[in-house]
């Protein structure tokens, strides 16, 4: 349980550092204020570290984006080090956080089925039953008497 704290303090510090170094360390163009750190995660060996990454813009700038970053990979993982004091400094990988995307699918599925909740509703609300109110056949008192 140790080595699992130790990790998320470590992946912990990773984000703020790359996050930090992305807004005011590093001049790259690609690396503009639309790059958002989301997620870091390190290994329980302490040797890699996956650190996932948004991007608000168009797939053009998605791809400029992740360009850079890989072009950085050395100069993030250096101020990593500086700041973490471990004795080996993880590797970094950056991925792109497909969170952002997912739940915006996930809206546009929900606002489509409350689209069509709403249209059963409009069509069902002058709607008469096909049958019966009640369509549960009741026992009537003369034909219990019969029986």
């Amino acid at each position: 349980m140790a080595d699992n704290a130790r990790a998320k303090r470590l992946a912990d510090l990773i984000r703020e550092v790359v996050a930090q170094k992305l807004q005011r360390g590093i001049k790259d163009p690609r690396l503009g204020t639309h790059v958002t750190i989301t997620d870091t995660r390190v290994t329980g060996d302490l040797r890699e570290a996956t650190v996932f990454y948004t991007v608000y813009g168009d797939d053009e700038e998605r791809a400029a984006a992740a360009a850079g970053l890989e072009s950085a990979k050395g100069v993030l993982r250096s101020a990593v080090g500086a700041a973490a004091g471990v004795k080996f400094t993880p590797t970094l990988t950056f991925v792109a956080d497909a969170l952002p995307d997912t739940a915006k699918t996930i809206e546009d599925l929900l606002d489509k089925a409350r689209q069509s909740d709403q249209k059963v509703r409009e069509v069902s609300a002058g709607a008469a039953y096909a049958g019966d109110a009640d369509p549960y056949k009741k026992p009537d008192d003369e034909d219990d008497a019969a029986e």
